[in-house]
């Protein structure tokens, strides 16, 4: 009886040791995913080149997590990939009243998002044709390049090293801007004042940008003392300046009038400095390599300023179908092969018009409202350097 009792547990241990031995059930095995999250996402990591100095803030718009990913497209085939898609994508701000702005009800508006309207009208004679992705400053060309979006309008400065280093093309200048610097009338109380006013100031600047760079130029150049304080968004700056973090704020004269008149609590305590502290040529771009797309781009917008300088508008453009300025019927398509050039539609200037209005329009429907005179903007006609190249 004894010998019995001792197989029974030696087979019994032996049971148990092949059953640990045994590869376990895929069932009770953990998830690969699961075992992934338990070391920090490479997201989480600072970026190599990230100042200490610089205050994160989250994206705008929200549209990071459900951006679909958009397929390579070859030099030279953007404008036919857009055409098969019928969108067009366009990256804008989303934050910033007055050029491109996002809304809680999701509706986009804003000076740079209307030319994003007018290319789709040109294209598909529907100015709702079209996906907005909300960009930031350290994003915006990363997203063209890599073809996440057709064209940027985003108040950005054409400048050298980005036409010359980055691969981007630029189309014509929509908004010619001059950096300044504001602050509360109680740290400077004249506009007139230079730069040696703030001396020793905290001055709130965005990162990613040219302001950023400007900004120490000017400051170096006067040979005034500062202490920057960076922020990766527009938004966080203005808000650490309404709450007092800063003694000034810097950015485009546009955004200073723009966002302050829609953030600051009071923007009559403030004051917006004469000095300007740099040349702002704000234009849309796309990528190197698509020159008939950049065409496109060109054109619709010479063709907005062109039916400007005409008095041609939303409201008339269909009594000019008859007229018989023969400039006027090659503007609007009416006769002529100018549309046939780009692969488009001879009517599409005609369509950008109806649909979205002229230059005139949409600088009157967007900033106008924020005090902001056409000054440079204004017609070549009328003192400025709004000039269209002839259509013809």
């Amino acid at each position: 009886m004894h010998k019995v009792t001792s197989l029974v547990t030696i087979l019994t241990l032996a049971s148990v040791l092949l059953a640990a031995c045994a590869p376990a059930a895929t069932a009770t095995e953990p998830p690969a995913t699961a075992a992934a999250t338990t070391e920090p996402p490479a997201a989480t990591e600072p970026p190599a080149t990230e100042a200490p100095t610089v205050e994160a803030t989250p994206t705008s718009g929200g549209a990071a997590e459900t951006t679909p990913v958009v397929p390579p497209v070859a030099g030279g085939e953007r404008l036919q990939t857009i055409m098969d898609r019928g969108t067009l994508i366009c990256g804008a701000h989303g934050t910033f009243q007055g050029f491109g702005f996002l809304d809680t009800a999701g509706a986009w508006t804003g000076f740079d998002v209307d030319f994003c309207r007018a290319w789709a009208a040109a294209l598909f004679n529907d100015a709702d044709a079209i996906e907005f992705r909300a960009l930031s400053a350290q994003d915006r060309f990363t997203a063209l390049q890599s073809g996440e979006v057709d064209v940027l309008s985003r108040n950005s400065t054409w400048t050298y090293t980005r036409d010359a280093e980055l691969g981007l093309t630029f189309g014509p200048v929509t908004f010619y801007d001059g950096q300044a610097i504001m602050a509360r009338t109680d740290t400077v109380s004249d506009a007139a004042a230079g730069l040696e006013a703030l001396e020793g100031a905290n001055v709130c600047v965005q990162s990613g940008t040219t302001t950023e760079l400007n900004l120490a130029d000017q400051f170096r150049a006067a040979g005034v003392a500062y202490e920057p304080v960076v922020f990766e968004d527009q938004n966080a700056a203005f808000q650490a300046y309404e709450e007092g973090r800063c003694d000034a704020i810097t950015s485009d004269r546009s955004q200073l009038a723009t966002q302050g008149q829609a953030v600051l609590s009071n923007f009559a305590d403030h004051v917006i400095l004469d000095v300007v502290m740099s040349k702002e040529p704000l234009a849309p771009a796309v990528a190197q390599g698509d020159e008939q797309w950049a065409d496109v781009v060109h054109w619709v917008v010479y063709g907005m300023i062109q039916a400007e300088e005409l008095g041609i508008t939303s409201q008339n453009v269909d009594e000019f179908l008859t007229s018989e300025d023969p400039v006027v019927r090659r503007l609007l398509g009416v006769e002529g092969e100018l549309g046939s050039k780009l692969g488009l539609s001879n009517d599409f200037v005609y369509r950008a018009i109806k649909l979205v209005g002229n230059y005139g329009e949409v600088y009157e429907r967007n900033l106008a409202t924020y005090g902001l005179a056409r000054g440079l903007n204004a017609l070549w006609t009328d003192g400025g350097l709004m000039y269209a190249i002839p259509l013809r």
